[in-house]
This record gives C-alpha cells, structure tokens and sequence, in this order.
C-alpha cells in the first residue's frame, strides 16, 4: 500500500521568523498525524532553520531546487550534499516555473535526479501541461516525454525511491483545478509509463501526487482516486489552518 505524502511547496515566500512561526504552527497541529508522510518546502535561506525546529517532529524538509554537480565554480547553486548538511529529506526538481523562467529542460532534470539519489535524497520530480497542451490534445504526449526523458538511465532500485508529482501547469496558482476524473486519468497514464520504463511491481510501488490548486475543499476527493497518492501543496501550504487540514482531510483517505 503506498503511503500519502503532503508535500507543501512555499515557493518564494516567508522570512526566517515567518517560516518559524509556521512550522511552530504545524508541528502543534500535526503532531499526531502517523498515516501520512508530512514535507514542507521552505527557500533556501529557511532550511537550516526550519530543519533544527522540527527535528524531532513528524514533518520534514525539502528544498525546492538543487544542482548536478557536488562542488565547484557554479554561482548561486546548491548542492545535494549541502542540502543534506542542513537537515533536507526531500528536494523539488523540474517544477514547471524552473521550466518555464528558468530553462529546466529533461536532460537537466535528470542530471539533478541522479545527484538527488546519489547523496540520499528523495526527489518530487514535477510534470504535467500547459492550458495550450491540455487543449490541442497532448497531454499524454507531453507527460510521457517529461516522464520517459526525466527518468533517461534510472535503474529500478532508485526508482523505488522517487516520488513523481503531476502539476497541470493551467492549474498552478489559478484557483483552477483539475477534477477528480481529470487528475486519475492522468496519474493512472504515468503509471502506465512507469511500468513500461520499469515494471509492474515497480510502477504499483511509486507514488504519484497530485498538484495545483489543492485546497482543504478538494483534497478529500483526489485522495480518494485510486492512482492519486498525496499532493504538492502551493499557496495553501502557507498558512497553517488551510495546510492542517488538507493533511488532516488526507489522513482520512485510506486507500
């Protein structure tokens, strides 16, 4: 049975004392929550911070970004062996804003995978489509390229270990979200790929989120989809009520 995880991604928002504030909030909230995989996805200059707050909690940490390489002359980047250093679990890679103003691209994505899982972390590899993609048509076409290229050389080991997180970027942030249906159908298409690329046993094992627009309102029926197994949490990860109760509604699904 594959275990929901709420991941909440706060993207470029909150200081130091507001992030504090927020996990202080969480941690009192969901302390009791044992059926649910619980991350939160503060920037960068929060992690160390925010990793000693909730050391001994339930929730943990991801980053939202990382780079290939290990050390060297890259400007503005962060490897996964520093994110580990501060206490990261979990990193975000190939979110659809790095693609769209930041030029992620497949094979960069892979890069970042591998290095991600190389030093012990545990990637939320983004895909999904554009409004345009979703209304000429292709958005199998679309998440079978992000999918079948951001997982180019992943051996079945490593890939037990990924989470896959499917943003239809039309709903990121819209107030737009995918149904119920629309989500399923998309989720149990990435499955299929996954066990073209690997196998069944490995494809019935890798969860597969669901992101865009979640709010309290909605999460109860995309957690009950078969093939919908937690979900990337924007804005709604930002105040402590509305991300509590989308964990907490989360924890009411039993698949």
């Amino acid at each position: 049975m594959r275990k929901i995880i709420i991941a909440g991604n706060w993207k470029m928002y909150k200081t130091i004392k507001d992030g504090q504030e927020l996990v202080v909030a969480l941690r009192r909230d969901l302390y009791q929550i044992e059926n649910i995989d619980i991350v939160v996805c503060p920037p960068f200059t929060l992690l160390a911070y925010l990793a000693d707050a909730l050391e001994t909690s339930n929730i943990k940490i991801g980053a939202q970004n990382v780079y290939w390489q290990e050390e060297g002359a890259f400007t503005g980047e962060v490897s996964s062996k520093m994110l580990l250093d501060v206490g990261c679990s979990y990193v975000i890679i190939g979110h659809s804003e790095r693609r769209q103003f930041f030029g992620e691209t497949n094979e960069t994505v892979n890069k970042k995978i591998k290095a991600a899982l190389k030093n012990g972390l545990i990637p939320i590899i983004c895909v999904g489509e554009t409004l345009v993609e979703r209304e000429a048509g292709e958005t199998f076409k679309v998440l079978e390229d992000h999918v079948r290229n951001g997982l180019v050389d992943i051996s079945t080991d490593d890939a037990l270990k990924i989470i896959i997180a499917y943003e239809p970027v039309w709903a990121i942030g819209t107030g737009r979200t995918a149904s119920p249906q629309q989500a399923q159908e998309a989720h149990k298409y990435i499955r299929g790929l996954l066990v073209k690329i690997f196998n069944e046993d490995v494809a019935s094992q890798i969860r597969i989120q669901y992101g865009g627009s979640v709010k309290p309102e909605n999460t109860e029926e995309l957690m009950k989809q078969p093939d919908v197994d937690g979900a990337l949490v924007g804005g709604a990860s930002l105040k402590a009520d509305s991300f509590t109760e989308i964990v907490k509604k989360a924890g009411e699904v039993v698949k």
